[in-house]
């Protein structure tokens, strides 16, 4: 298995000190992850200001039965363009499979689909997302900027927002207090 195929489906998680503030704490869901580049969509921070019902209406769906949620803050690229982190048991036109962490939609048909009552059982909306280049993500993440924690579902839509950085670490068995903020070379 390559890294390329091992980051697909997992949950991607800051190391503290790793110097960007914009992923102070960040769990990203790793939905690709290839010799073009990687994506992923950030869970771990909410989007104040927008819920589920005003997003709806501005892209012409109307709510229906969808509840009136939080919109997470899925990163600092095209912060405007909106994904749904789903469970297996919906698809759609474009939606990526990533293993456990189940699906990325990003499509008005998934939105549709929630409003109607038809949707996936378990989902998360998020707008923007996290990208790297070529090669990229692989730099940061031998300079220690991330670890690549299972993709574990029950972090991603069962964990309050800002409890999913520690649980992602305590389900790998570490205690994040006693991660250190830098790291050394021998």
């Amino acid at each position: 298995m390559t890294q390329a195929e091992y980051l697909a489906g997992r949950l991607l998680l800051a190391m503290p000190g790793m110097g960007d503030p914009r992923f102070e704490h960040a769990v990203i869901a790793m939905y690709v992850h290839d010799a073009q580049g990687a994506l992923g969509v950030a869970v771990g921070k909410i989007r104040h200001g927008l819920r589920l019902h005003e997003l709806l209406e501005d892209v012409g769906i109307e709510p229906g039965v969808a509840p009136d949620c939080v919109i997470h803050d899925g990163g600092p690229v095209e912060p405007q363009r909106g994904f749904v982190l789903h469970s297996p048991d919906w698809t759609g036109p474009g939606t990526i499979e990533a293993g456990e962490l189940g699906c990325l939609s990003a499509s008005l048909e998934v939105l549709k689909a929630i409003a109607a009552g038809e949707g996936p059982s378990r989902w998360i909306v998020a707008l923007g997302y996290a990208g790297w280049g070529a090669g990229q993500l692989d730099g940061e993440m031998r300079q220690h900027g991330w670890f690549a924690a299972k993709g574990n579902p029950e972090v991603l839509f069962d964990t309050p927002v800002t409890a999913r950085w520690k649980s992602a670490w305590l389900g790998e068995g570490i205690d994040p207090a006693l991660l250190a903020s830098q790291t050394g070379s021998a």
